[in-house]
């Protein structure tokens, strides 16, 4: 999970976040300002600090309230949706920085409160399976699609004009001012794109196929070494005004440098923005709950911990709600949402069972706050094979799809393409449902009104799909529990019973050696969510479904 504190505050920097562009005819975005360029180098070393901070003192309180071994993190998949499809790069996109926050920090609080009513089990079941899964895979395809472009990646493709994309990986001072196109004879020719493949990826790929631990953060760190030296064709620090600051900064090495320009700076005028702010809020608590619901119960399956009579597990309700709040308080620092990381996969596979796994996550975190320096100096070419290579792992949700009826398959194929080349989570996820409810709606009515003379082909391979009431019941029995005077009303399990208590006692001891638990090892955690949900029928989370944080 290291690698999100350099790839995070990388990628929410290009917002600009606070700084304002006071742009001339010539440069409209600030493209040029040394002034601006250097406002928002402050603002990554901002996040930088924020995003250790939020990250540790949530996987610190997950351990400590919860008792499970989950850390939490900005996720990749919300990040990327929170800096390219709302706010945009310097702040091109259709909801400010600062307003973009102001919905962070709401739907922390909604999704807090669907916590305790316990909607939130029921709004996730709701959701059909073939969506859910779809939407890791089609935040996959996003962040491979970032990972490729210059903005956050290493800048292999670019927009075109006669073709949607082309092929780039020239110079910069051979690209074009207008569009960033490169000319034919200088297409693939920048020495820093070539770093990124060989030293970042293929080293990455490499030692991740061998299950090497800490594979991302070494090819990472590997390529940042290579770019850090100035005067070289690779540098990082460029002699401008940003590079010899960025340079001066980096000089350090150990800094606590504070949170000055992302802290508190919330907007909460909406007017002028009331839809578009709907539609971010909405989105964000979708994903949110879909990719936090679905990691969290495929993490607790890995670990043993789930009761099979209810498919909950002991700690849930605090789970969800460590998640909830850490994401309005990151909110406030000036991070996107935070989420469970199924990277916790790798901690459980080596015999993390408990809170203690977690909180030792968020130790590590907190220490990375004195190596600000360091982490702010993460070229984008180090972390856009990352962003590449997270990609194809959440892309292996693909075939758990069901592509055998095509009321399923449709919608989600819409999902999966919409999100990269429209370059937004929303519009898939909008493309996905909405072509769902037509196809199902309109077969519905034909076999309906023609009093089931007409059949549907294939309709036998049907995924499942129920709005009703999961096992157990939607209202959580905490208040109760509270009422008589219980201080763990927050703990499912009750002494008297076997179920969850006695699910983590044997995990110890079987734990993710069973025939049953090997299965995670190719699974989306979004299959792996709905399936819980929808009765139990899959296996636990893997190493490899998400988003990270996807988030």
């Amino acid at each position: 999970m290291a690698y999100v504190i350099a790839v995070v505050p990388s990628m929410v920097a290009l917002t600009g976040g606070s700084c304002v562009c006071e742009g001339t005819a010539e440069d409209p975005t600030c493209a040029g300002d040394d002034e601006y360029a250097l406002c928002v180098n402050v603002i990554k070393r901002d996040l930088v600090t924020a995003t250790a901070a939020i990250s540790a003192l949530t996987s610190i309180c997950m351990g400590l309230f919860a008792n499970v071994p989950v850390g939490l993190a900005p996720g990749l998949g919300l990040v990327s949706y929170f800096t390219f499809g709302v706010v945009g790069v310097r702040g091109s996109g259709d909801v400010p920085y600062e307003l973009a926050l102001t919905a962070t920090f709401v739907e922390g609080w909604i999704f807090f409160g669907l916590t305790m009513l316990g909607l939130r089990q029921w709004l996730a079941q709701a959701i059909p399976k073939s969506i859910k899964i779809a939407t890791g895979v089609g935040i996959g395809m996003f962040l491979t699609m970032i990972g490729l472009t210059y903005a956050q990646g290493i800048g292999l493709i670019v927009g075109g004009t006669d073709t949607p994309l082309e092929l780039a990986g020239c110079r910069p001072s051979d690209r074009s001012e207008l569009d960033g196109r490169c000319p034919d004879a200088t297409k693939m020719r920048n020495p820093t794109m070539w770093v990124g493949i060989f030293c970042g990826g293929f080293l990455i790929a490499v030692l991740t196929l061998y299950r090497i631990k800490g594979a991302v953060i070494i090819g990472t760190l590997f390529v940042s070494c290579i770019s850090w030296p100035r005067a070289t064709a690779i540098t990082f620090f460029p002699d401008t005004a940003s590079g010899d600051d960025s340079f001066q900064f980096f000089r350090q090495v150990v800094s606590c440098h504070g949170i000055t320009k992302t802290l508190g700076v919330q907007q909460w005028d909406i007017s002028g923005y009331g839809s578009k702010f709907g539609m971010v809020l909405i989105t964000l608590l979708y994903v949110d709950i879909l990719d936090c619901t679905g990691t969290l119960y495929s993490m607790a399956q890995f670990a043993g911990m789930v009761d099979q009579e209810t498919q909950d597990f002991e700690g849930s309700t605090a789970a969800f709600t460590v998640d909830a709040i850490g994401i309005s308080i990151g909110a406030l620092l000036g991070v996107p949402p935070i989420t469970a990381f199924v990277e916790s996969g790798a901690g459980i596979s080596e015999g993390g069972r408990t809170g203690l796994t977690a909180i030792s996550t968020g130790v590590c975190f907190l220490m990375s706050i004195f190596f600000a320096p360091i982490f702010a100096s993460i070229p984008p070419w180090a972390t856009g094979c990352v962003l590449i290579l997270v990609g194809s792992m959440m892309v292996t949700g693909v075939t758990e799809i069901n592509w055998r009826y095509m009321g399923d398959g449709i919608p989600a194929f819409l999902t999966i393409v919409m999100m990269p080349f429209t370059y937004s989570i929303a519009y898939g996820l909008i493309a996905g449902i909405c072509s769902y409810a037509v196809i199902n709606t309109s077969v519905y009515m034909i076999e309906t009104l023609s009093c089931g003379r007409i059949e549907t082909p294939g309709k036998e391979a049907k995924d499942a799909w129920t709005w009703r009431v999961p096992r157990g019941g939607v209202f959580p029995s905490w208040p109760g529990k509270l009422v008589r005077g219980r201080w763990n009303f927050w703990r499912r399990g009750d002494s008297r019973r076997g179920g969850v208590a006695g699910g983590s006692i044997r995990a110890g001891r079987e734990g993710p050696s069973t025939p049953d638990s090997e299965k995670h090892q190719g699974r989306s955690s979004f299959d792996d969510g709905g399936g819980q949900l929808q009765g139990g029928g899959g296996d636990g989370g893997a190493a490899v479904g998400r988003e990270v944080g996807t988030g």
